[in-house]
């Protein structure tokens, strides 16, 4: 007997897939507020137990980041978002106006396609996992190959979990024979009522093309301006804090400094002093050419190794103690790499006189790569601030705070988050922090309160063409009738 092929056996797994998970989600949506809560809260708590396991088998797996880093995301993922989100009103009536007569009602969209990625793959499982099944509906993972097994152990677990706590066998899915043709079924079928994209252009771009509706996420490459009434060490501190962060792999790091001609020393300075190495012009070349690949796409030698293993590949020598590679940039552009996103410890580095200039160079990168992301400023000037917030092109504008964890909601109060819309600058359906309450739709249930004959009432009933009457005229009519109302 012929084996069947590759991409035939995936489509066909993608079917089965979401055959289970639409029955599932049938009796899911019939459940109650305290049901789907017991449910994702054994999600959560196997999934914090975990945490470790996890984090060791996506950082062995795919080669990316910092294993005790990756135990932060999986407990960020799973604790963390579980309690921003487990006394939200998610089934039934979320709202009754007894004075407006009007009833809202929550109706989950179905069956979502869950696309994960391979830089936070574990974590980005049990994210996506709790706000779909919160709102009530069915996920179906389409892994990244490169992170496949650590993603199946995830699902395993939270599954498991899941149904020990009630709920419907096949509401976690996910491809164990992933294939791009698999996806496309995924994301193209008829039973899947939602995308969740998390991952590169091309994906997401996909996502948005298949005819399916979907949420998906740009790229990210926020520049982060550190404005001259910044408190400079601090500001130093967040941004290492942030950019060292699992090597990078988080989309909303920041991917370039700008600096005021009056501070850049002192920002320099600090820099040097917790650990970024500047590179010369010659080793700034030499890095360049391993940061892109030639069709333009970020290279994945790159993606998530530490200072050290980069400059192994590159052939580079710099002190070991070494935590960020800093190249100074005067240009921007689609050909000019350190001006764009890199999901690793490497940061470019601008000078400008003022913060007018810092803020037209900022739009200029974000407009290049980035834009509807994230971007972050460093600044005690509240008006400063103010302007920086009204014009920029991103949802979210992070302010004294590491943009990698202030992006994702873990050091500001933003929805607590790893997939980040980008608007409609960005291409994305939304600007939020993807939550629960983007996975379902709201019924509203209105009572009449008015009749024809009220409109009829209250729509004006004279006319300066018809009644060839003159304006004090006019008037006289009006305030007759308004009186006439009053009593």
């Amino acid at each position: 007997m012929t084996a069947l092929d590759k991409d035939l056996a995936s489509i066909q797994e993608v079917r089965n897939l979401l055959t289970a998970a639409k029955s599932a989600q049938k009796t899911l949506a019939e459940m109650s507020q305290e049901q789907i809560d017991r449910i994702c809260e054994a999600i959560a708590v196997s999934a914090y137990e975990a945490r470790e396991k996890l984090a060791k088998m996506a950082n062995q797996e795919t080669g990316f980041g910092l294993w005790q880093d990756k135990v932060v995301k999986n407990s960020f993922a799973s604790k963390f978002v579980w309690d921003s989100i487990k006394e939200m009103k998610t089934v039934g009536i979320l709202n009754e106006d007894k004075e407006k007569k009007v009833i809202d009602v929550a109706v989950p969209v179905g069956v979502i396609a869950g696309l994960i990625p391979s830089t936070n793959p574990t974590s980005t499982v049990i994210y996506k996992a709790l706000i779909a099944i919160k709102a009530g509906n069915a996920i179906v993972f389409s892994p990244h190959p490169n992170a496949l097994n650590s993603i199946l152990e995830t699902v395993a677990i939270i599954s498991k979990a899941a149904e020990n706590a009630g709920c419907p066998k096949g509401t976690i899915g996910c491809m164990v024979k992933p294939t791009m043709q698999g996806t496309a079924e995924l994301m193209k079928h008829q039973d899947t009522s939602l995308i969740l994209a998390t991952g590169g252009s091309a994906m997401v771009k996909a996502a948005y093309s298949s005819g399916t509706p979907a949420i998906g996420v740009g790229p990210g490459n926020g520049p982060a301006y550190i404005e001259k009434s910044a408190n400079v060490p601090l500001a130093v501190k967040r941004i290492m804090d942030s950019k060292t962060f699992d090597n990078g792999t988080i989309c909303a790091s920041e991917q370039s400094i700008i600096v005021e001609t009056s501070n850049k020393a002192i920002v320099i300075a600090e820099l040097k002093k917790q650990g970024a190495y500047f590179l010369s012009s010659a080793e700034s070349l030499q890095l360049e050419q391993y940061i892109m690949r030639p069709n333009g796409t970020m290279n994945p030698q790159i993606v998530g190794k530490s200072v050290q293993a980069i400059a192994e590949l590159t052939g580079l020598s710099i002190p070991k103690d070494a935590r960020v590679l800093i190249a100074e940039e005067t240009k921007v552009g689609h050909k000019v790499p350190y001006s764009r996103e890199k999901l690793a410890p490497i940061l470019a580095f601008y000078t400008v006189e003022n913060w007018e200039e810092a803020c037209e160079l900022s739009m200029e990168i974000l407009h290049h790569e980035g834009a509807g992301h994230t971007m972050m400023i460093h600044s005690e000037d509240d008006a400063i601030i103010r302007a920086f917030g009204l014009k920029k092109p991103v949802s979210r504008v992070l302010v004294n705070t590491p943009g990698a964890l202030g992006g994702i909601g873990a050091t500001t109060n933003m929805a607590p988050a790893l997939t980040l819309g980008c608007g409609a600058v960005g291409g994305s359906s939304t600007s939020d922090n993807i939550s629960p309450e983007n996975l379902f739709n709201v019924r509203r249930i209105a009572y009449g309160v008015r009749e024809l004959d009220d409109l009829r009432d209250e729509s004006p009933q004279v006319s300066i063409a018809d009644s060839k009457i003159n304006e004090e005229q006019l008037v006289e009519v009006l305030v007759e009738r308004i009186l006439a109302k009053l009593h």
